[in-house]
């Protein structure tokens, strides 16, 4: 099982094989979030199911209260190989407008560009190519040797597009069955398109709804302005409040966990080349907003944040109404990091908002989100290993990012199975997920094949 080089070599000579296999899934609509392609998503599930099975894994199609999931198991070469669980999704999302397609999205080809050949289709990069580069990589392992270098776990869900409503009384019922070594997640993307990347990051996620009210009723600003309470300027005050002249977030208690990125992996981020220009031009900005003295990339990947995502109150319309609104909402989101409680944080904000309100006003609180940060120490084994793997296969050497979204489904797996997760994928920026026209490189899913490949031999010694 040592020898890869036969392996790498059955993925090459199967490639073409392998796209017609992509774009049998490719054409199947499994588009979870509208109940008009349920079947379509079943028939997706049971299509994986029958790949599966045929490369000798015991897969089955399980029940869920919305879409089915696929469970799949084969065992290593060795009692003693090391154990992983893969996770992908087979759903997509919708393709609306449909009239900004220029290839139907649910018929899959080979595009020309300037750039290289790209696979069309609504969910050739998100996430069906991607998972299935796993899937290729395990099945040229069985042409080969007969047999996988590690013990093999495969969970694909078909809600991931609408909410993952099954997934946590899924992983909570099947805890036992699923629960592997590590997990390894394939929804990310390369940093470039010669320059494979491993996400060691994910930020957690705190919202708030504040509602302030005052008033019993809208009131007139002529006759009541200067003397009765105005919820907007309450609000602003309050929203205002968050940060101080440097950036910083000043809520009691919110750096508490937050530790300082490892000064070496500071300089592999610089040597990135992405400069303030190059990330705010595009957006038409040229000043970054946050912590004064860190780089972009810090603010992004390893910093938390705290930010307004929306605020109403009073008189909105077209043309002009005098009014003190009798109360004002906004909507704040703090992104988490680290070894941040998103309880105590959440507990946190609403006391400093509450210390703002007037003795004869009031707040009002709605909760949103609450996963943790999500951190691979740097010096992981694991980590390590998928960075040596990935870096024999690309063009330049695999580097560490952090990711300033979060992925629900990796908290999950640590908090209701104690996995950490390798995040490795090969899809790129460019490939215009959950938007018309959606691609996949072809050589982010020719060397997605043989990363994988690289990856399950080095994980399993």
């Amino acid at each position: 099982m040592s020898d890869i080089a036969p392996v790498l070599a059955t993925l090459d000579a199967n490639l073409d094989a392998s796209l017609g296999r992509l774009f049998d899934l490719v054409r199947i609509p499994s588009i979870s979030t509208d109940p008009a392609y349920a079947a379509d998503c079943r028939r997706a599930a049971e299509w994986l199911v029958r790949e599966l099975a045929a490369i000798g894994f015991d897969a089955s199609v399980r029940d869920t209260p919305g879409h089915p999931m696929v469970v799949a198991h084969h065992d290593g070469a060795t009692a003693g190989a090391p154990h992983v669980l893969f996770y992908g999704h087979y759903d997509v999302q919708p393709v609306d407008p449909l009239n900004l397609w220029t290839e139907p999205p649910f018929e899959p080809g080979i595009k020309e560009t300037p750039a290289g050949k790209l696979i069309t289709g609504r969910g050739t990069s998100d996430d069906k190519g991607q998972l299935m580069t796993f899937v290729e990589a395990c099945r040229a392992f069985k042409q080969v040797h007969g047999a996988l270098p590690c013990r093999v776990t495969i969970l694909f869900e078909g809600e991931e597009e609408s909410g993952s409503p099954s997934l946590i009384p899924f992983l909570e019922a099947n805890a036992a069955e699923l629960k592997a070594g590590c997990a390894l997640v394939c929804d990310t993307n390369m940093w470039d398109q010669q320059t494979p990347a491993i996400s060691a990051g994910l930020r957690g996620l705190v919202g708030e709804e504040i509602v302030v009210r005052a008033a019993n009723r809208d009131l007139h600003s002529g006759y009541f302005g200067g003397a009765a309470a105005n919820p907007i300027h309450i609000l602003s005050r309050i929203l205002a409040d968050l940060h101080d002249g440097d950036g910083r977030v000043t809520v009691p208690g919110f750096y508490n966990g937050v530790e300082e990125t490892p000064a070496e992996i500071l300089k592999i981020w610089d040597a990135l080349g992405q400069t303030t220009e190059k990330f705010l031009g595009p957006i038409g900005l040229s000043i970054p907003s946050g912590e004064k003295g860190r780089s972009v990339m810090e603010l992004t990947w390893a910093r938390p944040t705290a930010e307004v995502n929306g605020i109403s109150g009073g008189y909105t319309g077209d043309g002009f109404k005098t009014v003190i609104a009798a109360e004002a909402r906004a909507k704040v989101s703090f992104r988490l990091v680290g070894k941040q409680d998103p309880a105590a944080i959440r507990a946190a904000f609403r006391d400093f908002v509450k210390a703002r309100i007037p003795a004869d006003c009031s707040v009002e609180f709605h909760r949103h989100g609450g996963p943790p940060a999500i951190q691979l120490p740097y010096d992981s084994p694991l980590l390590q290993t998928a960075k040596a793997a990935l870096s024999q296969e690309w063009p330049n050497p695999a580097v560490v990012v952090g990711m300033g979204g979060s992925i629900p489904v990796v908290g999950d797996f640590q908090r209701l199975l104690g996995m950490d997760s390798l995040l490795v994928g090969f899809g790129l920026a460019s490939n215009q997920i959950h938007s018309p026209n959606e691609n996949y490189t072809l050589t982010s899913f020719a060397r997605g094949q043989r990363s994988w490949a690289r990856i399950l031999s080095a994980l399993a010694g």
